[in-house]
């Protein structure tokens, strides 16, 4: 008899979750009820899989809503129905058009109109819902009249009193107004809640017409959904036969171009995947993504292709992806596998200036009727629960921070703060907006609007209103279409050489940066900076611990900084046993036949599986869903226990020992979510190189790129010291030579317009082209009527250096801005200022510091350009050691200035701890630790220089300093404000540091993990 239940995901309106709606159903006895969340079919889904697992009929609708008011509710009768709905409500999502009064002409949908806004004349399959307390109007000849055309309405929104609370809280949320504004209008009934079907049936015993019509629409709605047949584009070309021969020839051209024309294990390879790529009807996904390749490489793109893709012989062949599986023995299964249950994706990353084209292309030919973004449901996270609630309950903004930042049990203690952590714990985890998924990409085969509407947000790509999950159930298979800096910083490096020193380089040929010798060294050294995924100062570190010097070991140094591998203790015995390889026993002889490679240690997802079939004795399905729960797509924690308690079984009935079994299944555990599967770390790999190859050779091109493409880990100022480093040299902007992005003359390098915060971008990009248009700038009264700028933007320009071309000072140039542009009104522009000669004004002369052009830089940069911070100290002292002798100093104790670039928050079980990253006066980067008690004595004081005290211990090749003591140094006055005590030194305030905060439990200390290194005795 429910013909109008809303889950939570009628956003910021319903209140119960989908699982618990389904419960109450339950205990209420309903055979068959019809879920309508607001505007979607986001829960449909789901609901019909719970609906069939208890035994309730599902009937699937929507009730369309307009400017907060219900207009009606559409009920499908059956698929037809519900893509007719879909379109409806797609068709006005796009055209941003408001719903109308009343339904269209629907083929295959009921539509039921409640009593307030129903149409003087009823379509065939249109009727008006009655709520219970209602009823009393059948006495009115109007409605009366009618009885024969309606049908129950009880409509579900929440199930207590506290919900209902919560609800109008939501409503208050969703309209922005404080909850004492909330108008009955704007929130449901408190009569919305579900009961016992028998109760709901005594209110309309005297109306057997009205029960009868109810049943009548429940029993002619018949909804089938085949979750198990695929929903994607079937086919590349036109039938299964020609798609599996095209992806054959297009891999035999491959397979010869990879490998040359005599390779019998790459073609035995082949021609195995083929065959199981055709026994599952997939070839036609390869064809896709090979098209999508085909495009990028036509248009000059650079790609990456990742993920378990990779470990296809048949994506490499087709240029999807640049790893060999037959050289690092990545096996196919992992990919693709005739036991698999719901098939992978490619993971593929495209510049993030080229990404849009690349999406372009793929709406472009396949068609906007089928293809489209996935959804996600974006969640009330602990900020954001705390900042709207609280917001509701009129609380002022400087208690919502409050809220907001700290942890509860630093929350004020009075009623309204106990309410609205109340009422915000209630919300945790409940959908709060739909937003875009950040790379998967559906194609269908039939049109996508037969299963979603669909959204158009400001981005201008259409997203479905459900997430990938639900995608993944219903047969969806989505392409992973992403972007990263990365590419860019290898993209613009390549066409930057090109440009300056006309030398054209095929970076995608990885042979020539894979395993390079000169980049084998920088990695072995940590001179990373900059590069793919390899230049944070964990990572640097790990790479000289690890003296990595070849490819096979930064494939595993890419996976175990992860945290799975991190936390469980794993990455310290890998470097251990790297370094130590004669002084380690393998746990079980199944760890060194299956490990070998990485000392018996877990280091991918692959090796979690083996150890988990091998050593444990699961069966092949228990082992995907330890790779599911592994990679972050298991959710089924009941399936997942299930696994382990039968590991425990198996592991038993193989006579192993208990305990060594225990430690085994701890390191398996603690890899959920957090490690990559060997391909991936493959992918990432070769990505780093291609980075490092061109760091390493062509240092001052890659470094613009990197400062281009807005950096990596770092801030600009990082990518500027070490291009200067390489041997650049740095200019402030010129509006004669710089750019919006930095520009590049030989070794000159020219910081862009982008860098000036204080500058309107549109003013950047004009002054580009108005010189490229009309020439160079002759003077700065030439500029000033070329440029429409005030003189805010002249100031912020002759501070900076950038209309130092003139010859004149800055001084000078200022008093000559502010003669042209006193009184003067860019309405009233004219030719003027260019048909007179320049009037020579009479300048007094301004002694300026040194260091006044510093201090501009900072101001105006975050960084000084024409000198080193170290220049601003008061002390001359540089420091009793450098970064280039600590490995000498092993135990010893020293001091050392050095300029603050990053530090990084580490939890313990003893306090919070961080890891220092700094240069010292010669610019050599070093590493610091420091501890929970020296923080408490010595703390960070923000970006600067300092004066640092510890010990230094080298682990393993990699010398770092334990702080003991550390004091931050005074910079000079700022000499621009030597008149002004109050202002000589703010400007320091904005020397910056890079901070990175980590919000997790503390890792286990290592005696608390107690890694095996020797057999266990039995």
């Amino acid at each position: 008899m429910y013909l109008n239940c809303h889950s939570f995901h009628s956003l910021r309106y319903g209140t119960i979750p989908l699982e618990e709606l389904i419960a109450r159903a339950v205990n209420c006895g309903v055979t068959a009820m019809a879920l309508t969340d607001i505007n979607t079919v986001t829960g449909i889904y789901d609901f019909i899989k719970g609906c069939e697992a208890v035994g309730i009929k599902p009937v699937i609708g929507m009730e369309f809503r307009s400017e907060h008011k219900m207009r009606f509710i559409g009920l499908a009768k059956n698929a037809g129905g519900l893509a007719e709905m879909n379109r409806f409500l797609t068709q006005h999502n796009f055209d941003k058009t408001a719903l109308p009064e009343s339904a269209p002409e629907f083929s295959d949908v009921f539509v039921i109109y409640p009593l307030e806004n129903a149409p003087p004349v009823l379509k065939e399959n249109e009727y008006i819902g009655i709520r219970p307390e209602q009823l009393q109007k059948l006495i009115l000849s109007q409605w009366r009249e009618r009885q024969q055309k309606m049908v129950i309405l009880q409509p579900v929104t929440f199930r207590t009193k506290k919900e209902y609370e919560l609800h109008k809280i939501l409503r208050a949320i969703d309209l922005n107004i404080i909850l004492s504004k909330l108008s009955p209008a704007d929130s449901c009934r408190d009569s919305e809640v579900m009961v016992a079907v028998q109760r709901i049936l005594s209110c309309y015993e005297q109306y057997p017409g009205i029960i009868a019509n109810t049943k009548k629409i429940i029993e002619q709605c018949n909804f089938e959904f085949d979750f198990k047949a695929p929903k994607n584009k079937k086919f590349y070309t036109n039938n299964r036969q020609d798609d599996i021969n095209l992806l054959t020839t297009l891999a035999k051209q491959g397979l010869e171009w990879r490998y040359g024309k005599n390779n019998a294990e790459a073609k035995s390879r082949m021609f195995k995947e083929l065959k199981v790529i055709d026994q599952l009807e997939f070839s036609g996904y390869f064809l896709i993504t090979w098209d999508i390749i085909r495009y990028s490489n036509s248009q000059g793109f650079l790609h990456i292709g990742r993920g378990s893709g990779a470990n296809s012989i048949i994506a490499y062949c087709l240029g999807i992806t640049d790893i060999c599986p037959l050289e690092l023995d990545l096996y196919f299964e992992r990919f693709l596998n005739l036991n698999r249950k719901s098939p992978p994706d490619f993971d593929i990353d495209w510049s993030w200036k080229e990404r849009d084209t690349i999406l372009e292309y793929i709406f472009s030919p396949y068609g906007y009727d089928h293809v489209a973004f996935c959804g996600t449901n974006v969640e009330f996270k602990y900020k954001s629960i705390f900042r709207e609630v609280g917001k509701v309950f009129g609380l002022p903004k400087e208690e919502l921070d409050a809220l907001a930042k700290n942890p509860m049990q630093l929350h004020a203690a009075n009623k309204v703060v106990k309410k609205v952590q109340e009422f915000g714990m209630l919300l945790e985890k409940y959908p709060n907006q739909r937003s875009m998924h950040s790379c998967g990409i559906l194609i269908s085969e039939e049109p996508i609007t037969n299963y979603t509407p669909l959204e158009m947000p400001p981005k201008g790509f259409p997203i479905v209103l459900f997430d990938m999950h639900t995608a993944e159930d219903i047969g969806l298979e989505k392409f992973d279409i992403l972007s990263q800096r990365g590419i860019g910083h290898i993209d613009d490096s390549v066409k930057l050489i090109e440009k300056n020193r006309g030398i054209r380089l095929n970076i995608r040929d990885t042979t020539i940066s894979k395993n390079e010798i000169r980049c084998n060294e920088y990695l072995g050294e940590g001179k990373t900076i900059g590069c793919f995924y390899i230049e944070s100062p964990a990572m640097r570190g790990l790479l000289r611990r690890l003296k990595c010097d070849n490819y096979k070991i930064l494939v595993a140094a890419s996976s175990i900084i992860r945290p799975g591998v991190a936390q469980s203790g794993m990455m310290k015995e890998y470097i251990f046993r790297h370094n130590h390889p004669d002084k380690f026993e393998y746990f079980h002889p199944v760890f060194q036949e299956q490990l070998g490679e990485t000392y018996g240690i877990m280091v991918y997802q692959e090796d979690v599986i083996k150890i988990a079939l091998h050593y444990g004795g699961l069966p092949a399905a228990d082992g995907d869903i330890l790779r599911r729960a592994m990679s972050g797509k298991g959710r089924s924690k009941a399936a997942l226990q299930k696994v382990k308690d039968n590991f425990f079984v198996c592991c038993a009935e193989k006579g192993h020992q208990l305990k060594l079994s225990e430690e085994i299944y701890r390191q398996i555990e603690s890899f959920a979510g957090y490690s990559f599967c060997k391909a991936h770390s493959a992918s990432y790999a070769v990505e780093s190189y291609q980075s490092l190859y061109l760091k390493v050779h062509y240092p001052v091109e890659f470094m613009v790129a990197v400062i281009n493409n807005q950096g990596g880990f770092y801030r600009t100022e990082v990518y500027v010291h070490e291009a200067k480093m390489s041997g650049a040299v740095i200019h402030n902007p010129c509006v004669n030579k710089s750019e919006f992005e930095t520009t590049l003359y030989g070794t000159d390098v020219y910081l862009g317009f982008m860098h000036l915060q204080s500058l309107e971008s549109k003013t950047a990009f004009l002054i580009q082209s108005e010189r490229d248009n009309n020439g160079a700038y002759k003077s700065i009264e030439d500029f000033i009527n070329r440029i429409p700028i005030g003189i805010e933007g002249i100031q912020i320009l002759i501070f900076i250096g950038a209309l130092r071309f003139t010859g004149k000072t800055k001084n000078q140039l200022l008093v000559i801005a502010r003669l042209i542009l006193v009184n003067f009104k860019p309405e009233n522009r004219t030719l003027m200022l260019i048909q007179e000669p320049v009037k020579e004004y009479e300048l007094p002369t301004l002694e300026r510091c040194e260091f006044e052009d510093a201090f501009d830089e900072i101001e105006l940069l975050s960084f000084p350009v024409s000198c080193s911070p170290f220049d601003l100290l008061k002390t001359n002292f540089r420091g009793d050691v450098m970064a280039k002798d600590l490995l000498q100093h092993h135990k010893k104790t020293v001091r050392m200035l050095a300029y603050l670039i990053s530090r990084k928050h580490v939890p313990t079980k003893m306090g919070a701890m961080y890891f220092g990253t700094w240069i010292d006066a010669n610019g050599e980067f070093f590493d610091t630790a420091h501890f929970t008690d020296s923080l408490a004595k010595y703390p960070f004081q923000g970006g600067g220089c300092y004066l640092l005290s510890g010990n230094v211990e080298v682990d393993y090749h990699f010398p770092a300093i334990i702080v003991t003591k550390m004091a931050k140094m005074p910079f000079i006055a700022d000499p621009r404000y030597s008149n002004a005590d109050n202002r000589q030194f703010k400007v320091h305030e904005q020397i910056r540091e890079d901070v990175s905060m980590t919000h997790r439990a503390p890792y286990p200390q290592e005696h608390e993990i107690n890694l095996p290194r020797l057999k266990m005795k039995t």
